[in-house]
């Protein structure tokens, strides 16, 4: 009995994927639900798990392959089964040089041959195309006149030129210390939307900055207790998260979205959390976060970050969010302008905490701050409520209390 490998469907609008993996070789035996190949879609990493037991008797796609959903990946058989030849690495496409064909000569013209000796002298010097005149002569000659009248019309406007076709990239030659990697899908559709968004959005950041004081002296009145009782610690996402809400509910825009004519004015709040792996940035999304409490959030920011890491986020996760945020901070920037999420109208960037004398009433005194920046789409979004909403997300953060009693 065998048992086909094939590519699943991984996501509504994924139509293909790249075999990034195989995690068993030729003749290893399976049991269900062992990982067997690790495939790549332009969202995520997905590892597909054997569904009987038995021996892997055939390697259909090899790696680097791109296949259609529904496609054969590979067979398992029974113990002792045939192992079918491993299959060939893909290679690069090569277009076939085609050779332009021969043009045939232009036809000559019976009314030249038919033509006096004049006449005849009189097109070479001219150098007007005979085919082109109509003859008024007896019998269907030409005549000088016709020569003449020819030649002093004007010209017909000459179409265009085409534009030469872009020439195909060729890859640099490689110095002594490189090494040339493909990109990956997941990178290359890093690229097209990041890009994507700089060419079909009219962005603009804005910044502001926060002093940190009040909630980092909550985060240690309530450290122990949270963690006690949530089994994650507090952190400052989930107030992050709940602060943008606020902002949200307020100023619907920042949460919308342009579709063709219209604005798609979206009454959940599905917030995308920038999580940096090694295979890229991938930004999971805590789906309904405006009816979660902080542990709640606190443990699916948790549960995400670690299945991005992993490489084990599935589409679903991937998709669907109205507003993103993204820590800079973590890695030590203390300010950036992030780039918008598309088709996302708004993207919170948290920075640094750094400590800063500020002025209080009439004191100088040090302060924990954070700049924080909100890129926008200043289609949607006006300057006005882009300011507003980061100073709700300011108030929010300066005086916690403001998210409990909704003021």
């Amino acid at each position: 009995m065998t048992t086909e490998i094939k590519v699943p469907a991984v996501g509504e609008s994924v139509t293909e994927v790249t075999v990034a993996k195989w995690l068993k070789k030729l003749g290893d035996a399976v049991k269900v639900d062992d990982p067997i190949v690790e495939l790549e879609t332009d969202k995520a990493t997905q590892e597909i798990s054997a569904t009987a037991d038995g021996v892997l008797t055939e390697i259909s796609a090899a790696e680097g392959t791109t296949l259609p959903i529904g496609a054969l990946l590979g067979i398992i058989g029974d113990a002792g089964s045939k192992v079918a030849a491993a299959p060939a690495a893909p290679k690069a496409e090569t277009k076939a040089e085609t050779k332009a064909a021969p043009q045939p000569a232009p036809a000559q013209s019976a009314a030249v041959d038919r033509s006096g000796p004049a006449v005849r002298k009189l097109v070479e010097e001219t150098k007007v195309d005979p085919t082109q005149i109509a003859a008024t002569g007896k019998d269907g000659r030409l005549t000088k006149g016709d020569v003449l009248a020819a030649a002093s019309a004007p010209a017909p406007a000459a179409a265009p030129a085409p534009k030469p076709a872009p020439a195909p990239h060729q890859p640099r030659a490689l110095g002594e210390r490189e090494e040339r990697v493909r990109m990956t899908r997941l990178r290359k559709r890093i690229a097209e939307r990041l890009k994507d968004a700089q060419n079909t959005a009219a962005m603009l950041t804005t910044f502001n900055e926060v002093d940190m004081t009040n909630v980092m002296a909550l985060r240690e009145r309530y450290r122990d207790s949270f963690e006690k009782k949530h089994g994650v610690r507090l952190g400052f996402m989930s107030l992050f998260t709940k602060a943008c809400i606020v902002g949200l509910k307020e100023l619907p825009a920042v949460n919308g979205e342009i579709d063709g004519e219209d604005i798609i004015y979206k009454n959940h709040y599905d917030i995308g959390v920038a999580v940096g792996t090694e295979q890229g940035l991938v930004v999971p999304v805590v789906r309904d976060a405006d009816q979660m409490g902080f542990g709640d959030i606190e443990k699916k920011i948790a549960e995400l970050g670690r299945k991005a890491r992993d490489g084990k986020l599935s589409v679903d996760e991937l998709m669907g969010g109205t507003f993103t945020i993204t820590n800079g901070g973590i890695y030590g920037s203390l300010m950036s302008t992030p780039i918008l999420n598309p088709p996302q109208s708004g993207i919170l960037g948290m920075h640094k905490i750094q400590k800063r004398p500020m002025a209080i009433g009439d004191k100088i005194e040090i302060r924990p701050m954070m700049y924080l920046a909100l890129s926008y789409d200043h289609r949607i979004v006006d300057g006005r409520e882009a300011v507003t909403f980061l100073v709700r997300v300011k108030e929010c953060i300066e005086d916690p209390e403001r998210m409990l009693f909704d003021v």
